[in-house]
């Protein structure tokens, strides 16, 4: 048997690489690397020890994908009550208590004119566990996509568990990211997103 020629190897990788350039792919990363890079300097990063700085830049990219899927589920649990509710979707799928709790907070954060808010969207200032809440109050909307509320409500413990470690400040192993990766993936193909 003959061994792989790695002139060959490394040509094929490089035409890759190419090819991934040419379809996007190093704009696209060259202008996040350089946005980063001006966000680190805006906030100082270099003035922190590498003992906090390194660990909270890994979990930066748990962080990443906590929120993202956060955002998916919001705007998923928003479109199915507007294709049933139609204009009425806040008020006949969304709880009272969940409705007061995001109006006020919404509220609030209206009067605080200093800084920027979270947007005008109702579904901004609804907590990661109500979403939940949301979903299992309006099931037979959900259904037919999620299939069985016990598995949705295992995700969203999951998810909710590793979330409130990142949101403050702590640091995951990697068999607890695996699980978000796990979780986050399942439930991206079962919605199809």
């Amino acid at each position: 048997m003959t061994s792989p020629d790695p002139y060959s190897f490394v040509f094929k990788g490089l035409l890759a690489e190419e090819a991934l350039d040419k379809a996007g792919r190093s704009a696209l990363r060259q202008t996040d690397d350089v946005r980063l890079g001006g966000l680190e300097g805006v906030l100082a990063l270099s003035y922190l020890d590498d003992e906090f700085r390194v660990p909270a830049r890994e979990m930066s990219v748990v962080y990443t994908a906590i929120a993202a899927f956060e955002n998916s589920v919001r705007s998923l649990v928003k479109k199915v009550l507007i294709e049933e509710y139609k204009a009425d979707w806040w008020a006949k799928g969304v709880s009272e208590g969940i409705r007061k709790k995001a109006e006020s907070r919404q509220q609030e954060e209206q009067t605080i004119k200093w800084h920027a808010n979270r947007g005008d969207d109702p579904m901004c200032f609804i907590d990661f566990g109500q979403l939940n809440s949301i979903i299992a109050s309006n099931w037979k909307l959900f259904e037919n996509l999620l299939r069985r509320q016990t598995w949705v409500q295992h995700i969203f413990d999951t998810m909710e568990r590793s979330r409130n470690v990142i949101m403050h400040s702590g640091e995951l192993p990697d068999e607890d990211i695996e699980r978000i990766g796990t979780n986050l993936r399942d439930w991206m193909k079962q919605t199809g997103g």
